[in-house]
């Protein structure tokens, strides 16, 4: 079974197209994809929880 793509902090920032602080201040509110902490201590994000994440948003009304 091959293990699921994770993604690194930059590429999932590219993507989201906002900075590096944006995305902490909504991690902050909970309003983030699942973060996974590595020993070394980088962040990586599963490709299918970033799926998943973007499907929620979409689900979401404005406000």
């Amino acid at each position: 079974m091959p293990s699921p793509k994770m993604l690194k902090l930059p590429e999932v920032l590219a993507e989201l197209g906002m900075s590096r602080a944006a995305f902490y201040r909504m991690r902050a509110r909970g309003q983030a994809p699942r973060i996974y902490k590595l020993p070394n201590g980088e962040l990586r994000i599963r490709r299918a929880d970033l799926d998943a994440w973007w499907d929620q948003q979409e689900e979401q009304p404005a406000a």
